[in-house]
């Protein structure tokens, strides 16, 4: 080899390797981002179907199996103390906790308050003005209860919580269980457990809907649930704020694309039952809707619902920019 040693030779070919390495960066590692799932529910779907298809990685993120919670108080509380990333929730507890000093930002929309409603036996109450002295039944610890007050409060001037008995429940499915038993006048809840009531017992009827009941006061949609992501992520990672965006939004489009056949590969792990998933989709109750805060009218939406809020005393005051992650 004209001199030259093989331990030469391998010296030489590594330290050229080495200059031709230095002169061009290094290939960024995907990005690690801790995330959790609440069970069962109807956000198992997009979780899942994000893990399937590895939209995690398609983006340049590393998305492993989120921790997964039964208790909200206990997810939503995890979140604001930094236990993990990236939260699938409603946008107005992300709106009250930002503005109580905890470092999350908004990133974007994925369902609207149409999912929120109130069930009556169709022998019973037909509209909302006609609950003043009867017996609901919902989850008073909650933002959707606040919520569904200041709303018919504002659109039909009946205050619930004066003008009728509220049942307190401890889930979402038990308010709809009372009214199917004729243990309440009326129940209040979300998807899918409205679409289970209707199913299981068809006498009973929707009197209510939370997004159709926004649109009435002028306000336009009316977001619900979206995705928090923590300042530190965003800090340490800058531009990772688009991608978890575009992970979202390519999940919501695959979903759309093919409900059913999203539902039969996922939907068992949601604790809802297949056919009560795709009537609920299929009823434009629950629909999943990309609205990122990096366009102008999904952002207004929430900038528009967090000044109802506010006038009704769900917020301190309206957000602002610095609530958005884009």
């Amino acid at each position: 080899m004209n001199g030259l040693t093989r331990r030469d030779f391998a010296f030489g070919s590594a330290a050229a390797a080495a200059l031709l390495a230095a002169g061009r960066p290094a290939l960024a590692a995907d990005v690690a981002v801790r995330w959790a799932s609440l069970q069962p529910g109807f956000t198992v779907l997009p979780v899942q179907y994000i893990l399937a298809n590895k939209l995690g990685q398609k983006h340049g993120l590393t998305l492993p199996d989120p921790a997964p919670y039964t208790a909200v108080s206990t997810y939503y509380n995890d979140f604001v103390a930094g236990n993990y990333d990236v939260c699938i929730g409603s946008w107005d507890t992300f709106a009250a906790r930002h503005q109580a000093g905890v470092p999350i930002k908004y990133l974007c929309t994925i369902t609207d308050a149409n999912m929120i409603a109130l069930l009556a036996p169709k022998t019973g109450v037909s509209d909302v003005t006609q609950l003043r002295g009867k017996t609901i039944a919902a989850l008073q610890s909650t933002g959707t209860y606040r919520m569904v007050r200041a709303l018919i409060k504002e659109g039909s001037g009946l205050d619930i919580e004066k003008d009728a008995t509220i049942q307190n429940v401890d889930n979402p499915a038990a308010s709809v269980t009372l009214v199917m038993a004729d243990r309440a006048d009326a129940a209040l809840s979300w998807e899918p457990n409205i679409t289970t009531g209707l199913v299981k017992k068809p006498d009973l009827r929707v009197i209510f809907k939370a997004g159709d009941a926004y649109h009435k006061i002028g306000e336009g949609d009316l977001p619900y649930f979206g995705v928090g992501i923590r300042q530190e992520l965003l800090d340490k990672n800058p531009g990772i704020a688009a991608k978890i965006a575009s992970v979202f939004e390519d999940c919501l489009k695959g979903i759309n694309a093919d409900t059913a056949k999203a539902v039969d590969l996922f939907g068992a792990k949601t604790g809802v039952a297949n056919d009560i998933l795709k009537e609920a989709m299929g009823s434009k109750r629950l629909t999943f809707n990309f609205r990122p805060m990096s366009d102008p009218a999904s952002r207004n939406s929430v900038l528009k619902a967090s000044e109802f809020l506010a006038r009704n005393g769900l917020l301190t005051k309206p957000v602002d920019d610095s609530f958005f992650a884009i």
